[in-house]
């Protein structure tokens, strides 16, 4: 009996044995599936946009469209400010302030009101090698465009064409344009549509430690009727513009304005006529400040390759992924606090 007990033993151990084998064979096949799983796991985009930082789906050719456009109280909200990559804002004739929007990661659907280019406005589109939609044209303006300085499309050749009128609003604070005539018009003319963007240069992460003093609140006093306003939003870590007490929107949306980058550059601007024109300097560089995540830092602007950038010491400092505003005036002691 103790023999058969003994041997039935060891056959009970050698099938438990086989038994735990079998479930660690199975364990370790089912280990071995994860793996396979990951592997199945679509690698995130390598790509971003030029003048955005942004990640993009696909590369983007099409050239960067520079459209200037009106700012007088009458011609607010505009519409396509929240498509534009890059808006500068810099003054016209007196005490009103021009947008030069530039649009290259997309498109506006409608954009406007646009209005008359000036030969500073002309330079700053020249310097992303863009195509320039305006409506008009100073005398200094007209001269850079006929004698071919920039490929232009401008509304006083296609007033009822490409651009239309609306009719909630009063001239000259009323023409717009879709991309789709802007593309088909310069196509009309002539113009290549496409173009290489180099990037500008952007942090590579959004864990970056910025350090400066606070700049969540900053006006800028454009001489009374122009009185600009950025305010930083802690939940979504951008700035919100506004003029006055007023919030700047995109007609088109309703949504506010979001911004990342906040440049503020000081340089030399100079009356030329009766009608308040002047001519401003884009090329000297100067005193700035640039605003990023609700710090302010003094820095310099230089104009690298006919396009406006922050610089400390002799290094060009990094953008925020996302919209830059730039604002150009004649002093920044005077005329900006924060």
């Amino acid at each position: 009996m103790k023999k058969r007990w003994k041997i039935s033993f060891v056959i009970a151990a050698a099938i438990m044995i086989s038994g735990c084998a079998n479930d660690k064979d199975q364990d370790a096949e089912v280990e071995q599936e994860e793996p396979v799983e990951e592997e199945l796991v679509e690698a995130p985009s390598l790509l971003s946009y030029p003048l955005t930082g942004m990640e993009a789906e696909e590369e983007v050719n099409r050239r960067v469209i520079g459209v200037t456009i009106n700012n007088h109280p009458a011609a607010r909200p505009q519409s396509g400010l929240s498509d534009a990559d890059i808006i500068f804002e810099i003054l016209s004739e007196f005490e009103v302030t021009r947008l030069v929007a530039l649009f290259h990661s997309q498109l506006p659907k409608r954009v406007g009101p646009v209005r008359s280019s000036r030969p500073y406005h002309i330079d700053l589109v020249n310097g992303y090698d863009g195509l320039l939609v305006t409506h008009g044209w100073s005398p200094e303006a007209r001269q850079k465009i006929e004698s071919g300085e920039i490929d232009a499309l401008n509304g006083l050749f296609y007033d009822g064409t490409y651009f239309k009128r609306s009719s909630d609003r009063k001239a000259p604070h009323n023409s717009y344009i879709t991309s789709d005539d802007i593309l088909e018009g310069m196509s009309s003319l002539g113009y290549s549509l496409e173009r290489e963007v180099p990037s500008l240069l952007f942090f590579e992460n959004e864990d970056i430690n910025i350090v400066g003093v606070e700049g969540k609140n900053i006006d800028i006093d454009y001489y009374n009727i122009n009185r600009v306003r950025y305010k930083f939003d802690e939940t979504v870590g951008l700035y919100h513009r506004f003029n006055g007490e007023s919030q700047t929107i995109d007609l088109e949306t309703e949504a506010p304005i979001e911004i990342s980058n906040l440049l503020i550059i000081e340089t030399d601007h100079r009356v030329l006529d009766d009608k308040g024109r002047r001519a401003i300097d884009l090329t000297s560089g100067g005193k700035a400040v640039l605003f990023q995540s609700g710090i302010a830092n003094e820095v310099r602007w230089e104009n690298q390759n006919g396009q406006i950038v922050p610089v400390q010491g002799d290094q060009v400092v990094p953008l925020r992924p996302g919209q830059t505003w730039i604002n150009v005036v004649p002093e920044i002691e005077k005329m900006v606090t924060y």
